[in-house]
């Protein structure tokens, strides 16, 4: 067990966020295409703000080029050398990269000025805008104050404290989605040398079940489509995101798209901005002529009726069949590459329209409608977010969209096939590196036999099954390769109490945010560089490699100075950490690893399909794509065919007076990364804490505009409180609410997840909303 003598927990901290003034709330409808010049103004504003105009000019030359450095944004692939833009990038990428970038510091003089407690008393925002840290810092037991510790000492505490552990398992390894290629492989190497799995990471809590219901339908969790495809597609569906806000650079390709007469469907409970239309900023006369329209057709699903509304379209496929008879549904295809087709048809065939239009809120004619784009297309793209995969059935969700791309062969095939996006810039790499806490038993062999050692079988715990098991005190030292983990996580009060219980909490970070002020008995934070800062190693200067969304693999240089001169790469942080916690035992010279990257980097070449000749493919301009077996409809399945499945239409969890609410990021934030208090694409100004509703849930639910609410969430018979948000009316279908993460987080419960990929229902939380309690607050704040 992780609990000794001596490691009492300390009292957990709350993680709620400090009173804000919900009187300021402006609501001024948003009537512009998206990005624009609005995109301008505010990319502009916070560039100035934190890096100067000189140091503005040289990053927007630098972000996303050949020689430059990856955007630590979103995973939106970028386009090849030949059609490549001078500036490419978006607005939430110049947000992100002058973040990091900033001029703005966080040395040891901060943490003298300023306890642990008067840290958490101020806001996510003023948290992050501080700047960059500078120095490795510990909270020791009992102290009140962070204090400056040499690097050296760190790993020593860190090297004490795991060696101390009684099994291996009692550590956990977490990871964020903008770790390298290089850090990762270190990392997962190093902890399972260390004899564990316990590698969870932020894919848990979002994409998961996109890599779960993909590699049992279709033998990789991965999409298999190229901007290559964009340009060919009929068609495409976009299902449960926001491009205009979470990948913005999207947009350009789905105008693109639009232009050359390609049908787009929008499916979102919310009617966002990009998906209705898109201004490119750097085309003048695209904006001058109020930009490109995106979606023709806009499908607004209630929360949870995807499945239904597939099951909708899907059931009109096969009426066209019957009217044409070998002309609609791809036999051929489907005879010699799929199996279970007969009980998928079945079970299709037993589902009720009526039961289809009441869980989708679509009226037949509508979903008629988006059938006939569907079947009248030749060449289909699936594209969806976070909103198909954070739900009790997000596998069945992603599994149902698969399902109707089967139905006509659309994958395999150029212009075709499934394109899941991923919301950080390198979680798909992370995962392909042996990130998971469920490894394949394949990829387990390859890594013993080239590093010589057997490596552990036995599964590890992912981000619930990390946070209950440091609830129960089984974990005695938490490690976190970035992220913001408290705060990303579900319930999170209980995520605090049970990190409190740990008796070593490390985080590896740029900038300090609220999860670093969530500790265990004792606390590190371990300044690293960013994409943007210049990585030398004895080799000299280095760079990373990541993977975007479309699995091609390229390199990242940084070309700033590094922000201070005590901040280490996370490579050689992982490698010091090996050598601190395994010492003489580990068979691994982690200084030669370190010292030049191009070693890494064969040592992965040796260990993962399809990374031959990595060194030399990835300093091609571009980098390289990997194979995807189901792209060439080879699908390694257990029946090794794409499997047609099977689900029900969730049943809907909620009693009289309940919504269902789904968590959502505004305009002006990055995950858990706030950049200020404004979503201009949904009218919202100067307030985070605001719930939209439809206007006639407002009025049945006896409230009015703007009064403040507390949102209680309800699972098994618990109930979770998130105090003081300001009503907002939008288009959103009745029975349905939506509000701003992390802010909505406490309402999740920690067990509220899909059963087979364990990913949070972050997309279908049970709620209800009843007038606030706090007296100051009762009457409308506007």
């Amino acid at each position: 067990m992780a609990d000794q003598e001596g490691s009492s927990p300390v009292t957990p901290p709350s993680l709620s966020p400090p009173p804000v003034e919900l009187s300021k709330v402006q609501v001024q409808p948003y009537h512009h295409p998206a990005a624009g010049v609005g995109a301008i103004i505010h990319s502009t504003s916070m560039a100035l703000s934190q890096l100067g105009p000189i140091r503005s000019v040289s990053m927007a030359l630098k972000i996303n080029q050949i020689e430059g450095f990856d955007c630590p944004s979103c995973a939106w692939t970028e386009a090849g050398q030949d059609r490549r833009e001078t500036f490419e990038f978006c607005e939430n990428g110049v947000k992100a990269v002058a973040a990091e970038a900033t001029k703005r510091r966080v040395a040891p003089e901060f943490f003298r000025k300023w306890s642990v407690a008067d840290l958490r008393a101020r806001n996510d925002h003023w948290l992050e805008d501080q700047g960059r840290l500078t120095h490795p810092m510990h909270l020791a037991p009992g102290a009140d104050h962070f204090a400056p510790i040499s690097w050296e000492d760190a790993f020593a505490l860190l090297g004490r404290e795991l060696k101390a552990l009684g099994s291996p398992h009692d550590a956990v390894f977490y990871t964020s989605g903008r770790t390298s290629n290089e850090a990762a492989f270190l990392y997962q190497l190093f902890a399972r040398l260390l004899g564990t799995n316990n590698l969870p990471d932020c894919s848990n809590m979002c994409h998961e079940s996109t890599s779960f219901g993909l590699q049992e339908q279709i033998g990789v969790g991965k999409g298999m489509v190229t901007l290559d495809d964009f340009e060919l597609a009929d068609a495409i569906f976009m299902i449960g995101h926001n491009p205009g806000t979470n990948h913005p650079r999207m947009l350009t390709t789905l105008a693109n798209a639009s232009k050359r007469g390609c049908r787009i469907v929008a499916v979102n409970p919310l009617r966002e901005r990009g998906l209705e239309r898109f201004a490119h900023p750097q085309h003048p006369m695209d904006m001058l002529h109020g930009g490109t329209a995106i979606a023709e057709m806009f499908l607004s699903v209630k929360i949870g009726g995807d499945v239904a509304l597939l099951k909708g379209i899907m059931k009109e496929v096969f009426e066209a069949e019957r009217r044409n008879p070998g002309q609609v549904i791809d036999l051929p295809f489907i005879r010699d590459h799929a199996s279970g087709y007969d009980e998928f048809a079945a079970e299709l065939d037993a589902t009720s329209w009526d039961d289809v239009v009441a869980s989708s809120g679509i009226d037949r004619e509508t979903i008629r409608k988006a059938a006939e784009i569907y079947i009248t297309s030749d060449r289909v793209i699936a594209c969806w977010g976070m909103g198909v995969t954070q739900h009790r059935w997000g596998v069945a969700n992603v599994q149902s969209i698969m399902n109707l791309l089967l139905l006509r062969g659309n994958i395999g095939r150029p212009g075709a096939g499934a394109c899941p996006v991923r919301g950080h810039s390198n979680v798909q790499g992370d995962r392909t590196m042996g990130i998971f806490e469920r490894p394949a038993a394949a990829f387990l062999d390859r890594l013993g036999q080239v590093f010589g050692f057997e490596p552990p079988r036995e599964p590890g715990y992912s981000v619930v099954e990390a946070i209950k098991a440091m609830h129960e005190g089984k974990v005695g030292v938490f490690f976190a390769m970035g992220g913001n983990f408290p705060v990303a996580s579900p319930d999170t009060d209980y995520t605090a109490e049970a990190m409190s219980r740990c008796r070593l909490t490390a985080y590896v970070a740029t900038k300090l945010n609220r999860g670093h002020l969530t500790t265990g008995r004792e606390s590190l934070i371990l300044p690293c560089l960013g994409r943007t800062e210049i990585d030398e190693q004895a080799a000299g200067p280095q760079f990373v490699t990541v993977e975007d969304s479309m699995s091609i693999i390229h390199a990242s240089h940084g070309v700033l100075k590094p922000g201070s001169p005590m901040l280490r790469s996370e490579p050689w942080i992982v490698a010091q950490l090996a050598k601190a916690a395994l010492g003489a035992s580990s068979t691994v010279d982690w200084d030669e690893l370190v010292g030049d990257y191009d070693r890494i980097r064969e040592r992965i070449a040796q260990t993962i399909p399809g990374f031959h000749d990595f060194n030399v493919r990835v300093r091609r301009p571009g980098g390289f794509m990997l194979i995807n077996p189901a792209g060439e409809r080879r699908f390694v399945t257990t029946t090794g065919k794409a499997r047609f499945m099977t689900h029900p239409i969730p049943a809907d969890a909620r009693t009289p007076g309940r919504l269902l609410l789904a968590t959502i990021r505004s305009h002006d934030q990055f995950n858990t990364t706030i950049y200020g208090f404004d979503d201009r694409y949904r009218g919202v100004y100067d307030a985070r804490r605001v719930v939209f509703l439809n206007a006639r849930d407002v009025a049945r639910l006896g409230l009015v505009d703007r009064q403040v609410v507390d949102l209680i969430g309800e699972h098994r018979g618990e109930s979770r409180v998130a105090p003081r948000f300001a009503v907002v009316a939008h288009d959103i279908p009745e029975g349905c609410a939506a509000a701003y993460y992390p802010e909505t987080n406490p309402l999740i419960a920690c067990d509220d997840v899909d059963p087979h990929s364990l990913t949070p229902s972050s997309k279908s939380v049970v709620v209800r909303i009843v007038p606030t309690t706090h007296p100051a607050e009762s009457a409308a704040a506007v």
